[in-house]
């Protein structure tokens, strides 16, 4: 998906990331136990991960084989409708990555960027490690764009997000 970014300030909605449902399940456990060996090792990504990585984020996909990108997608065409510009990303399993989305709009003359995580509670590693070690890298080799993280998300208005969706559901019935 291609967007010219109108303002220099943009979104990049960053959700979790699923493999779609047709992906061989052993690519995805292969690609697991190695991340998680790297993890618990420290050592850098291996030719092997980054394979799988690469394989699995680009399976093909489609509403039905993959809900939950179709999802972040619904989701960034309401926030585009109330911000502008928005990019997407996927911290896991799906492209593009939070990299590959990044530089796309930088190329399209952004020169501030908001990464908003779609995980919204404290405690997850992708919000709390994950991204964060990324937008490290990121600052390093994009020094001349600002890059602002929205998280954590405060408490209080993720409550009233839910308290509304709460309400909502009761009064249908």
């Amino acid at each position: 998906m291609l967007l010219v970014a109108i303002s220099r300030r943009v979104v990049l909605l960053v959700g979790h990331g699923a493999a779609a449902s047709d992906t061989p399940r052993a690519l995805v456990q292969r690609l697991k136990a190695l991340e998680g060996q790297r993890r618990a090792q420290r050592t850098p990504i291996s030719d092997e991960e980054r394979e799988l990585d690469e394989k699995v984020r680009s399976w093909p996909r489609s509403d039905t084989t993959d809900p939950y990108r179709a999802g972040v997608l619904k989701l960034a065409d309401r926030l585009r409708a109330r911000v502008g510009d928005v990019f997407i990303a996927f911290n896991e399993f799906c492209a593009p990555t939070v990299e590959a989305a990044f530089a796309e709009a930088v190329s399209f003359g952004a020169r501030e960027i908001v990464l908003v995580p779609t995980m919204m509670t404290p405690g997850g590693v992708h919000s709390e490690v994950e991204i964060p070690e990324i937008i490290e890298e990121l600052r390093a080799a994009y020094p001349d764009i600002r890059i602002f993280y929205a998280w954590p998300f405060d408490l209080d208005d993720v409550a009233g997000l839910l308290e509304r969706a709460s309400a909502r559901a009761a009064s249908t019935e």
